[in-house]
């Protein structure tokens, strides 16, 4: 026997075609001289369930199946013709018509006596491995390398079984390592997936990876290879984290606790005959050969990271039995599960009640019938006295298992977990841990299936980012300056603050788009009128919400009542708040606090620095004095960009009519400048100051003295506002001239102290910080007890667009850190 052994086997998966057959051929060629190779050949791609169906046809008389194994035939002669050579494609077509035709007379038996048992489905799924295998032995002969193409059955031996069948280890070994000890040829061909019973008859081993793991583990294999069409064993699956990458290396523990979770590379029973020899293995993508794949062996776990790798299991239905008679008593969970183990349902998960009045174990959808009829049979007597309850079950569920040898060693694991999933609202449904502590499993919705996995990899496998969703209402002159801020600064919040912006839905007033893997915002105004459909805001929460995103922030851009209403929910679905819209804030006390206690005790960000002072930190300066211990005595502030402006600018060459208009094409007024001019945009903003210093005060408690006649406030339409400005304008003037006479400024005031609150327009003198407050500045006095001989002073822009989305984005890097 040669020095070395090695052990490949290559998957169905990796056996698509001629171009995969001769990657095979050149992967066997690279060997070294001192190895002998066991090769473990699967069928080719999808051909195992054609077979499958050739059987269960001709046992339902249906004469399909000749069709379908005229299809076997010709992708088999594809192979065959871009294989081979012209002078030997005549010998192996023959051969392989003589074995169809051995199917074909083996499926119209099946045909004619209307019985189709399982030896004899598993003697036509036989074929396909053996078709398989004599092709790749008869290609590796053209390379004159020395090739032996071996019955696996005459080596593997089993019980009587047909499915999945127990194998006789100690027959079996000494068949194999008798065989390679005799065999001289380099290269031995073995079909998978194939053993024989102790009748003589083929049976199955539930996989060609066994096969593979028993001939290394009876040869002592320096090495097992599985050749697979994926790279190896992933962090999560590739279809749902597109983030996830090859795993590195990986104990043989680990390996099996994600493989039972249906990672799906490897099936977990066969890892236990290299296990037990230690036998090292890899998992290769035939496709990425450079590609180094998963290494799997017995690692140092000091020198690992805490979580290895997360896998999923769907289709789980959670069931519970529960009742008071089960407190102390011992043999319910005895009952329970000898039940179900009668029944052949397999327990996938279990957890108890630390008061034993209730016992959950998770179990496979298709199950779920026949463990309610069994159970609720088994415990009848105890549900017909009331002292159990009938079984409940829970279904559309799935389980999340989180892996690491390293987890027992590091604290706090179990508490990132449950913290990551409850911060982006998603209810745990049930917990289990091994006892090895190298499993955490948690069972959730299934519809949260790929939000939670997401969540969880990139707080475990993704530390360089955290990607943050947006969902944006309004793209008026502060939503288009926002989305180009957030294109400028992306490399930059990447770079210094780990985190990706990625737009996913956008609206206006006429039409929304959304795009789950994210918007291009150079190309969004194309999107919005090519490839959008019309705006409807409860359409827009309800696509937001089904989309499901983790780490989901909502930003509000308008002045819109209707928007500023469906915070709430927002908050409720686990999706953070920002806002420049005022309206919520000041709106009636109760919906404001709701709001902020919805962001404090569910941890979900709701930010509204924008709501006073455009990007100055008017607020959370204020927060930072209260919170910080300081008591606020009074707020003196000009709040208004548009009326300072307007104020500023209103001098003797121009009108107040036409310093107005300025303004608003300017963009520092609302939409509607009847808003600021009223009054009523000041009074929101100190209305929401005072609320933050703790007041209870409503819109209709802050004291207004108008400035403006009563038809203006009255007036019906913008239009008809701008007519009546013009119509007033002497009235304007004459305010003007009395001030300028005085040597004073003009300044629309609010000031918030004692509880109560007040707006008004006011003449400044020289000896007032506001009377050299230049354009569309803001400036805010905070006096405190700290500032009490000198307010603390916040002055700049208070209006425009760029500010206040520059705000905007402010809060959105704040929001991104919850």
């Amino acid at each position: 026997m040669a020095n070395a052994i090695k052990v490949l086997k290559f998957g169905s998966s990796s056996l698509i075609d001629s171009v995969s057959l001769k990657k095979i051929c050149n992967i066997l060629k690279k060997n070294k001289n001192n190895v002998k190779y066991a090769i473990i050949i699967s069928a080719l791609y999808n051909i195992t369930n054609i077979l499958i169906k050739c059987g269960k046809l001709a046992y339902k008389k249906n004469n399909d199946y000749k069709n379908l194994i005229e299809l076997i035939e010709y992708k088999h002669i594809i192979i065959i013709y871009e294989l081979f050579t012209i002078t030997k494609k005549s010998y192996i077509i023959s051969n392989l018509k003589k074995n169809l035709n051995v199917l074909e007379n083996f499926c119209n038996g099946i045909f004619q006596v209307e019985e189709l048992s399982k030896y004899s489905l598993y003697h036509i799924i036989n074929f396909g491995v053996i078709n398989l295998s004599y092709l790749i032995a008869e290609k590796i002969k053209e390379f004159n390398l020395k090739v032996k193409l071996k019955d696996s059955r005459e080596l593997i031996l089993t019980d009587y079984e047909f499915e999945c069948a127990n194998i006789d280890l100690k027959k079996s070994n000494y068949k194999i390592i008798d065989f390679f000890k005799k065999e001289k040829s380099k290269f031995i061909i073995l079909p998978g997936f194939i053993a024989f019973s102790s009748e003589g008859k083929t049976s199955t081993l539930g996989g060609a990876d066994y096969i593979a793991c028993i001939i290394a583990s009876a040869l002592k294999a320096n090495l097992l290879e599985i050749w697979t069409n994926v790279n190896g064993i992933m962090t999560a699956d590739p279809k749902l984290v597109s983030q996830a990458y090859t795993i590195k290396n990986i104990s043989y523990e680990e390996a099996m606790e994600l493989s039972h979770f249906c990672a799906k590379i490897i099936y977990s029973p066969t890892l236990q005959p290299v296990i037990e020899k230690q036998i090292p293995l890899k998992i290769k993508s035939i496709f990425l050969e450079k590609k180094k794949g998963t290494y799997l062996k017995k690692i140092n776990f000091l020198k690992k990271k805490t979580i290895t790798g997360i896998s999923v299991m769907k289709q789980i239905s959670l069931i519970t039995l529960e009742g008071s008679v089960m407190v102390g008593i011992p043999g319910y969970s005895k009952r329970l599960f000898k039940t179900l183990s009668e029944k052949k349902i397999n327990v996938v998960l279990i957890t108890q009640s630390s008061s034993e009045h209730s016992i959950a174990v998770g179990i496979h959808d298709k199950d779920v019938l026949k463990a309610k009829i069994v159970i609720d049979n088994e415990f009848y007597r105890e549900i017909y006295n009331k002292s159990i309850k009938p079984l409940s079950i829970e279904k559309d569920l799935c389980i999340i298992a989180i892996v690491g040898d390293n987890m027992k060693n590091m604290h706090g694991t179990s508490g990132k977990i449950f913290s990551a999933m409850g911060k982006n609202s998603i209810n745990i449904r049930a917990i289990a841990q091994g006892s090895t502590e190298k499993n955490i499993s948690v069972v959730i919705k299934k519809t949260y299936l790929k939000k939670a996995i997401n969540i969880l990899h990139e707080k475990f496998f993704e530390k360089q980012n955290k990607q943050i969703n947006l969902f944006i209402i309004g793209l008026g002159k502060v939503g288009s300056n926002l989305l180009y801020q957030i294109n400028k600064q992306k490399k930059y919040l990447n770079k210094e603050f780990k985190i990706k912006l990625r737009v996913i839905g956008l609206a206006n007033s006429k039409k929304m788009i959304f795009k789950k893997d994210g918007i291009f915002i150079k190309k969004y105004k194309d999107y919005i009128e090519n490839m959008s459909y019309d705006m409807d805001l409860n359409k827009f929460m309800e696509i937001m919400y089904e989309i499901n995103l983790r780490n989901s922030i909502f930003v509000d851009n308008t002045a819109n009542s209707n928007i500023a209403m469906i915070y709430e929910n927002c908050l409720k679905k686990g999706i953070g708040v920002i806002t420049c819209n005022k309206i919520a804030c000041s709106s009636n006390y109760k919906y404001y606090k709701k709001l902020k206690e919805l962001s404090i005790n569910l941890n979900y960000p709701f930010f509204f620095e924008t709501n006073v002072g455009a990007s100055l930190p008017v607020i959370s300066t204020l927060n930072d004095l209260i919170n910080s211990g300081d008591k606020i005595y009074k707020i003196e502030a000009v709040l208004s960009g548009s009326l300072n402006f307007i104020f500023n600018k209103f001098v003797y060459n121009k009108t107040f009519f036409k310093v107005v208009i300025e303004a608003q094409n300017s963009g520092y007024t609302e939409p509607d400048p009847r808003i600021d001019l009223s009054g009523i945009d000041v009074m929101r903003k100190i209305l929401i100051l005072a609320r933050e210093c703790g007041s209870n005060l409503e819109l209709e408690n802050i004291y207004k003295t108008n400035f403006l006649p009563e038809e203006c406030l009255t007036s019906t339409s913008i239009d008809n506002f701008y007519n009546l400005l013009e119509k007033y304008n002497n009235f304007f003037y004459e305010i003007r001239k009395k001030t300028v006479r005085t040597g004073k400024k003009l300044r629309f005031i609010a000031k918030y102290k004692n509880g109560n609150a007040y707006v008004r327009l006011k003449s400044i003198g020289v000896d007032h910080p506001f009377f050299n407050l230049e354009g569309k500045d803001n400036m805010v006095l905070y006096n405190t007890h700290r500032y009490s001989e000198q307010p603390l002073i916040i002055k700049g822009a208070g209006a425009g667009a760029e500010v206040t989305a520059s705000g905007v984005l402010s809060d959105i890097i704040k929001a991104s850190k919850f």
